[in-house]
C-alpha cells in the first residue's frame, strides 16, 4: 500500500499522522515541538515554518518507504523529479573533472528529506558517469526494509556505525576514489550521532555561535587534493528539488568554513526536513570531553 501511495499525499498524510498520534502519545508529541522550538529559538524561523518540523520524523519515514517498496513493486520505478537532480550532479562532476584533472571528488549530499531518496540519487548519479558499484560512506543502519543491494545494486556501502572494520575505512575509501574518482559521504554529519565512537571535529561558526563538524572529511580530502560537492534535497507538494552549493577544496585552509556556512544556508532554508531536526546540541559540541 504504501509503494503506491501518490508522492503529493505523503506530506498530508505526514502531518495527520502526527496529530492523530500526538493526541495520545505525550512523548510523540514532545518530541515534534522540541523539533519546532529549536528551529523557532535557535534558527529564528517563523513560527508556521518551524512547525513544519513536528511531523519530519515521520515524514522521513514515509518517503523512504514510498521510495523502497515503490521500486520493488514496479521493479525499479523511475522518479523524474530525483532523475533531475542526479543529471544535474553528474553534469557538475564532469565539469569539475574537466577543470581539475586528477582530483578525486566527494559528492556530499546533506541529511535532507530521506536517506533512500538521496541514495536514489547519487545511485542515477554514479550510473550516469558510468560507475557500476559506487562507493557511499553511510552511518545508517542498512537492510531497514529488506535487502537494500538487491534493490539498489549500484550502491557499495562502506558501513561505519556498529561496524567492527571501521578502522578500516579510509583504506576503503581510497581503493574508491582511486578506482572511479568519484565517491560519496555525508559531510554535515553532527557531532552527537556518533555516540558509540569518538568523532575528530574541527571549530567553526555556525548562526554567529562556536560549533564543530566533521574533522574526516578535510583529514581524507587533503590528502587526496580532493573536491567536494555539497548539496541537499527538498520535497514539496509532492516534488523534489535540490541546492547544489559550489565545490570545496579540502585542502583549502577555509574549507571547514566554507562547508560550515553551507550548512547554515542549508538549515535557515529547509530546518523542517533536516533529518536530525529536535537534538538541543545541534552542532555544538565538547571537544575535549
Amino acid at each position: 500500500m504504501l509503494g503506491r501511495v501518490p508522492l503529493k499525499a505523503v506530506e498530508r498524510l505526514a502531518n495527520a499522522g502526527w496529530m492523530i498520534r500526538s493526541w495520545c502519545d505525550a512523548r510523540w508529541r514532545a518530541n515534534g515541538l522540541i523539533r519546532a522550538e529549536l528551529g523557532r529559538d535557535l534558527l529564528q524561523l517563523p513560527i508556521d515554518v518551524a512547525r513544519r518540523a513536528r511531523a519530519g520524523i515521520l515524514l522521513e519515514k514515509l518517503i523512504d518507504q514510498r521510495i523502497y517498496f515503490g521500486r520493488a513493486i514496479r521493479g525499479g520505478e523511475s522518479l523524474p523529479d530525483l532523475d533531475a537532480v542526479a543529471h544535474t550532479l553528474a553534469q557538475q562532476v564532469r565539469y569539475l573533472q574537466g577543470v581539475a584533472p586528477g582530483k578525486p571528488i566527494f559528492v556530499s549530499p546533506f541529511h535532507y528529506v530521506s536517506q533512500y531518496a538521496n541514495i536514489y540519487v547519487v545511485e542515477k548519479m554514479g550510473a550516469l558517469l558510468g560507475i557500476d558499484s559506487l562507493a557511499v560512506v553511510s552511518g545508517v543502519p542498512q537492510n531497514q526494509y529488506g535487502d537494500d543491494h538487491a534493490l539498489i545494486p549500484g550502491i557499495k556501502v562502506l558501513y561505519t556505525y556498529n561496524d567492527p572494520n571501521r578502522g578500516g575505512l579510509g583504506v576503503r575509501v581510497a581503493r574508491a576514489l582511486k578506482r572511479h574518482g568519484v565517491a560519496v559521504l555525508f559531510s554535515d554529519v553532527p557531532p552527537f550521532t556518533m555516540h558509540r565512537y569518538p568523532m575528530e571535529t574541527i571549530g567553526v561558526s555556525i548562526s554567529g555561535r562556536n560549533a564543530r563538524i566533521h574533522n574526516g572529511v578535510f583529514r581524507m580530502g587533503a590528502s587526496f587534493d580532493a573536491l567536494l560537492l555539497p548539496f541537499y534535497l527538498r520535497f514539496e507538494q509532492g516534488r523534489f528539488t535540490a541546492r547544489l552549493f559550489d565545490d570545496i577544496r579540502l585542502a583549502d585552509k577555509d574549507a571547514p568554513q566554507s562547508l560550515a556556512g553551507y550548512i547554515e544556508t542549508a538549515l535557515s532554508e529547509n530546518y523542517p526536513q533536516w533529518l536530525p531536526a529536535g537534538h538541543p546540541a545541534m552542532y555544538s559540541f565538547a571537544a575535549a570531553k
